[in-house]
């Protein structure tokens, strides 16, 4: 089950999407975050939806992937759901028990912040799937170099988001093998009540937090023994470059958010 996670997870390929630059792909990102919280009709939810099809026909993600990365979600957009359509009053009730209320009102929060969550989640994972760790790193630099003006660390952010993105996939695939050694000698992880369940993540937990801080050691022993001292005097073999489909993408994409931000 744990091999379903989708997140921090990079697929790699030689398509459009693939190829733009990084930076380009976290301003469209961002763009589209800001066009999600901003659009308010079914008609607007509708038109982003079908532009996110596009793009994953385009990078030529299958449909199973992005159900996958919605899937560790799930619970969190159901609870969202429940607690939108029970406890936001309107005007057209349907039923009332106490202070639950099942509104029309309510339940069209509910679908519209669910579908919002949804299309939130599909937009972060469309940037993961198609972009490495490394270029996001890179990117994510490149675009927030400005601050070094003002001291601020920013090589030292974009390594550590590189490292905890990098090592995501690696403690799902430990966890997992943890959780099988563990069922062989025994332990059960899904029965008895919520307490129990707890108690039973001990045989979990322990060994996967003090394998991740071996990690943690070996990785700041083996950047020391290499000399690291941070962006000080640091040059790239790969150097980001704008090309002309990249900024015709930005604008493209930069109109259509406008688009949607302004009628629908």
């Amino acid at each position: 089950m744990l091999k379903n996670i989708t997140l921090g997870q990079y697929f790699p390929g030689d398509t459009v999407v693939h190829r733009l630059d990084p930076r380009i792909k976290i301003l469209v990102a961002l763009l589209f975050l800001v066009a999600v919280f901003v659009v308010r009709t079914m008609w607007g939810f509708l038109a982003l939806a079908l532009l996110f099809t596009l793009i994953i026909a385009l990078a030529k993600i299958g449909p199973v992937t992005i159900l996958r990365s919605i899937r560790p979600l799930l619970f969190i957009i159901i609870f969202t759901f429940v607690l939108n359509i029970l406890f936001y009053s309107g005007q057209t009730i349907y039923w009332q028990w106490g202070f639950l209320t099942i509104s029309k009102e309510g339940i069209e929060k509910a679908v519209f912040i669910a579908i919002r969550l949804v299309l939130l989640i599909v937009a972060t994972s469309l940037l993961t799937l198609t972009t490495s760790p490394m270029q996001l790193t890179d990117g994510m630099e490149s675009l927030l170099s400005p601050l070094k003006k003002i001291k601020f660390p920013v090589h030292e952010m974009a390594m550590m988001m590189s490292i905890a993105m990098r090592f995501i996939p690696t403690l799902v695939e430990e966890t997992d093998r943890i959780m099988k050694a563990q069922t062989a000698r025994g332990a059960e992880f899904d029965s008895g009540n919520l307490l129990k369940k707890a108690k039973n993540m001990i045989p979990l937990l322990v060994p996967l937090f003090v394998g991740a801080f071996k990690r943690a050691d070996e990785l700041a022993l083996a950047m020391e023994s290499r000399c690291y001292h941070g962006d000080e005097g640091r040059t790239r073999m790969k150097v980001l470059h704008l090309k002309r489909m990249d900024v015709w993408a930005l604008i493209l994409m930069l109109a259509v958010s406008i688009l949607f931000m302004v009628f629908l």
